[in-house]
């Protein structure tokens, strides 16, 4: 079992983590019609919707309560209320997640409350949107967390319990499949998701599905809420479906919530990022629809078999850094080491996922990339992987940075990149190895040493420098 261990100090150097109601707000975004309302300060919202846009290099709909210092001190049911109104009058969403933060955490109000009487008093301005209210305050948890929460209160509000089994109509749709994907898979990954999981003939439910709201495609006319992504009558047909598929040790708690309300089973993949879990994948989706696997994606294996026999000379005995959320960081380093490499620094955002223990590590840190770089500085690293934020570490320390998760703002497509089922594990296999090829190993005179592992090694070479 892996090590994990906090690392405890009075300030954060360059972080890692992005906070929980930006995770919160994410999951939103990947709803149709939405508009996610941080119950805040302007300034946490400010800072969110940067990394949003650089990231994506899109319009994000994000809105604010902009609580001011009376409301801070008073309370802020008020601004919630003439925010939510406002919303509703000038952008007419069709689901507004409200998500708090620190500010109004810290003082303890009652969000479901306030909000329930706005929604009593407030029914006819209100009608026709739907309000989800998700606890995210800054100080505690990330995006993975944020994210997690979410979904489940997208599930929690919109999803109908069963029925009681004397009254229960036929409700199952047994083409339909849950997809819960989790926050680090991108636009690209949820494509082939659905793209596969249509190959058997099944319809998938992908909830949020950011694919089709942040996909980079450009409207014929301005729209105040998200574009695309899952309708909310889709996320209300969760309960219908013949199984639920998440993707994720952080979607766990949402896919069993699921299963509680409609009595919908599940299966849980933590990674799909390798051979193995995408043959049982593809082996789920053939057993639930009943239908062999098509030949298109038996093609992608032996592609994917191909792709592992050539760069596989590329992986042995590098030593990686990996800095990223629970869930990428165990996807990343279950990848690099079935190919050969080692993950000599793992450094992550929240200590809660049970998933950091199954790392393939030595130890994982809890920390930021202040100490990313600090113990990447004493590990001889062949590669350090993490977001754009790492490239000072890799500026200073001489090694190659391959950037994954969120943000990365100094490159462009990072959405449209595949990382997970065949074609993705593929692409990641030649990218990484790419890496390598780009950024050789020099080898110095003492590594090329035949004599280096014997005995007098150290003391022939003292002989000779003293000559």
């Amino acid at each position: 079992m892996t090590k994990v261990t906090a690392i405890q100090k009075a300030a954060s150097i360059n972080p890692l983590k992005s906070s929980q109601p930006l995770g919160a707000a994410f999951a939103f975004l990947g709803v149709e019609g939405a508009m996610p309302l941080f119950h805040g300060g302007q300034g946490c919202t400010s800072f969110a919707l940067v990394l949003f846009v650089r990231h994506f290099k899109e319009t994000i709909p994000l809105q604010t309560t902009a609580l001011d210092e009376v409301a801070t001190i008073l309370g802020g049911a008020d601004h919630l209320e003439e925010a939510l109104l406002n919303l509703k009058a000038r952008a007419n969403p069709k689901l507004i997640g409200v998500c708090t933060t620190a500010l109004v955490e810290t003082r303890g109000e009652d969000f479901a409350g306030d909000i329930a009487l706005i929604k009593q008093r407030r029914a006819c301005e209100l009608a026709g949107t739907e309000i989800v209210l998700v606890q995210t305050p800054d100080f505690d948890g990330a995006i993975e967390e944020g994210w997690s929460k979410a979904v489940t209160a997208l599930i929690d509000n919109l999803v109908a319990p069963e029925a009681a089994p004397a009254t229960a109509p036929a409700r199952t749709d047994f083409d339909q499949i849950n997809i819960l994907p989790g926050w680090h898979l991108t636009v690209a990954d949820l494509e082939l998701l659905r793209e596969t999981v249509e190959a058997f003939g099944l319809t998938p439910n992908i909830v949020p599905d950011i694919s089709g709201s942040l996909d980079g495609t450009v409207p014929d006319r301005w729209i105040p809420t998200t574009y695309g992504g899952t309708p909310v009558d889709s996320i209300r047909s969760l309960g219908s479906a013949a199984h639920t598929i998440a993707i994720g040790e952080h979607m766990r708690r949402p896919a069993q919530r699921l299963s509680e309300i409609s009595g919908v089973p599940f299966t849980l993949f933590e990674s799909l990022s390798s051979l193995a879990s995408v043959d049982i994948f593809v082996t789920l989706l053939a057993q639930l629809s009943g239908r062999p696997v098509p030949p298109k994606i038996r093609r992608r294996r032996r592609q994917l078999e191909d792709a592992l026999l050539d760069g596989h000379f590329f992986f042995s005995g590098k030593r990686i850094a990996i800095a990223a959320e629970p869930d990428q960081l165990y996807a990343l380093a279950t990848f690099v080491t079935g190919l050969g490499a080692e993950v000599v620094v793992a450094v992550t955002t929240t200590p809660n996922s049970p998933v950091l223990t199954k790392v393939p590590a030595q130890e994982v840190r809890v920390g930021d990339l202040g100490d990313f770089e600090d113990l990447a500085t004493g590990a001889a690293c062949d590669l350090l992987v993490s977001h754009s934020h790492g490239r000072q570490a890799s500026e200073r320390l001489g090694v190659p940075l391959m950037r994954v998760g969120f943000p990365i703002f100094d490159r462009l497509g990072s959405q449209h990149r595949r990382t997970i089922l065949y074609e993705g594990v593929r692409d990641l296999v030649f990218e990484v190895a790419n890496v390598f090829q780009a950024h050789p190993h020099v080898h110095t005179s003492e590594e090329l040493d035949p004599f280096r592992e014997r005995g007098d090694y150290h003391d022939r070479h003292t002989q000779i420098a003293h000559h």
